[in-house]
């Protein structure tokens, strides 16, 4: 179990839908690109400045397989 949250139908139908729009297709692979500007230094600051609006919860997750 990788601790993802399973679609529910209505999700699923819904990304196939984006899937088959070329134009929302054209305004992912922009936002995509987009995000990969920046530099290291200011993917972390964005991450500094945002990470008190995150709730963090620890999953429960245990392996055997001690590999990455």
């Amino acid at each position: 179990m990788s601790g993802s949250k399973t679609l529910s139908d209505d999700e699923k139908r819904e990304m196939l839908e984006d899937i088959r729009d070329v134009q929302r297709a054209n305004v992912f692979m922009a936002a995509r690109l987009k995000s990969q500007e920046g530099s290291m230094d200011e993917y972390i600051d964005f991450l500094s400045e945002n990470i008190e609006f995150i709730e963090l919860v620890p999953t429960r997750w245990i392996t055997t397989k001690y590999k990455l």
